[in-house]
């Protein structure tokens, strides 16, 4: 284990405190400290001592620049999306087995083109559309009928104007999908699940959400322990980047998702959600999919799918003060709304000294 840094200590305002705080990946959170995380080693540096006590570390000021950095805003065909706030990117299923809303969809891509429509207009900045479930146990399902189940979705969310992200692993899924208009694609393999994958979006010059699972050839749910999760994940993750991006791939076009869920036991997750703020030293945009998860039944009296609103609410403002861009909800309305409200806090502290 090399070195880490996570952004710890975080104020309302950096008004009045120059050289005391940083900004965090030009958004609107500043902190004022790092724990800096060595191999047995654990401790707090001031931003104000950074360089006095880490200036001579080409790993430490290398981190620190990833984490500080704005995030260049996203050009998605003739729409923009800048990255200085939290978005909410909406999960559209057109399969029959999703854990959440499966089957409701799946054979109408009127329906669920509307479905879309209306997630837009209760706020969401993307659609996440899928055609697999990737929920534990689910079947595979072949490429073919993925395409057929994705396609004419996406053509008319396009049409519309919305932003698409398609959630696949497969190569074809991701040819189809962007000839017909999809901006991103979202795999939850990180592109290592088809050997064609990697080829598809470099060719394309298409924006990708890079998953953790730990063992994505196989499958999303393998794994067997962590000694560390956040520094287990992080590196992992830092080695794929550098893979994607010497294979061709703009590392402006890459965002990443530790994969709550995906592989990770409860423990795993929490430590992840507590440790979010660690993956801005990646130095791309992070998404955040933990809406009506496992997780939150485990925490609430094994609450059912249905009744997980009020964890998927904290969970997604635990993202937002950790600096998540992009969180990946099924409750759109109820998100944007709690969102609304957490960017009031924000704004208040910015101007009301």
């Amino acid at each position: 284990m090399t070195l880490h840094l996570r952004p710890i200590q975080f104020v309302d305002s950096p008004v009045g405190r120059d050289g005391e705080v940083a900004r965090l990946a030009g958004g609107m959170l500043w902190f004022t400290a790092y724990e800096v995380i060595e191999p047995g080693i654990r401790r707090t540096v001031p931003i104000a001592d950074f360089t006095r006590l880490l200036g001579d570390s080409g790993r430490a000021a290398a981190l620190h620049a990833a984490i500080t950095a704005p995030r260049a805003p996203l050009t998605l065909g003739a729409r923009i999306l800048r990255l200085d706030q939290p978005h909410v990117a909406a999960i559209l299923n057109v399969t029959p087995d999703s854990f959440s809303d499966g089957g409701q969809l799946e054979d109408d891509p009127v329906a669920a083109a509307h479905a879309g429509f209306d997630m837009v207009a209760r706020g969401a900045s993307i659609v996440d559309l899928g055609g697999e479930s990737t929920r534990p146990g689910a079947k595979m399902v072949w490429e073919g009928d993925e395409v057929k189940r994705v396609v004419p979705v996406v053509e008319r969310l396009v049409k519309s104007g919305a932003i698409v992200s398609v959630d696949t692993r497969k190569a074809a899924v991701m040819d189809a999908a962007i000839a017909a208009g999809a901006h991103i694609i979202n795999d939850v393999s990180a592109l290592l699940w088809d050997d064609r994958a990697l080829e598809v979006v470099a060719k394309a010059d298409c924006p990708v959400i890079l998953m953790h699972s730990p063992d994505p050839a196989k499958g999303p749910h393998g794994g067997s322990g962590y000694g560390n999760v956040v520094i287990e994940v992080f590196d992992w993750l830092e080695a794929r980047i550098a893979a994607v991006v010497a294979a061709g791939v703009d590392h402006g076009r890459i965002m990443v998702d530790p994969g709550i869920g995906f592989g990770k036991g409860l423990a795993d997750n929490l430590a992840l959600l507590n440790g979010l703020a660690m993956f801005h030293g990646l130095g791309c945009p992070i998404m955040l999919g933990a809406s009506r998860k496992r997780m939150i039944g485990a925490l609430s009296n094994e609450a059912p799918v249905g009744e997980r609103l009020g964890g998927s609410l904290a969970l997604a403002l635990k993202g937002a003060e950790a600096g998540v861009h992009l969180l990946r909800v099924h409750d759109v309305a109820e998100t944007v709304q709690a969102l609304r409200v957490w960017r009031g806090f924000k704004d208040q502290a910015l101007v009301g000294r």
